[in-house]
């Protein structure tokens, strides 16, 4: 199993809507196509409070970029990104890393 690091700079005051975004069908969308949804964090505490931060799991390099290539093209994701942004772009700016967990690691 890898692991892709993913944080999203919302907007001012955006956060509630990629919150609810990701909790009504983004969540929905990644299993569909087998993409694991391991967690899903905000910052209590730190600079970053406009910040979504989750890690995703997949089977592996190739599972991952098909994943991704199959989501993107998935109509019902773009009817959640149009109806979404009626108010508005919610998402600035995403950063991701690519983590493999070491073998001391508990998860795997």
């Amino acid at each position: 199993m890898i692991y892709e690091l993913r944080i999203y700079e919302c907007f001012a005051g955006k956060l509630p809507d990629l919150n609810k975004r990701f909790a009504e069908h983004t969540m929905k969308l990644f299993e569909k196509y087998g993409i694991v949804n391991v967690g899903y964090w905000t910052t209590d505490v730190g600079p970053a409070s406009n910040e979504l931060t989750y890690i995703l799991g997949f089977r592996d390099a190739n599972h991952r970029m098909e994943a991704w290539k199959s989501f993107r093209a998935d109509p019902a994701w773009h009817k959640v990104v149009e109806e979404s942004h009626r108010n508005g772009i919610i998402v600035k700016n995403v950063r991701n890393q690519m983590l493999v967990p070491t073998a001391y690691s508990p998860i795997q």
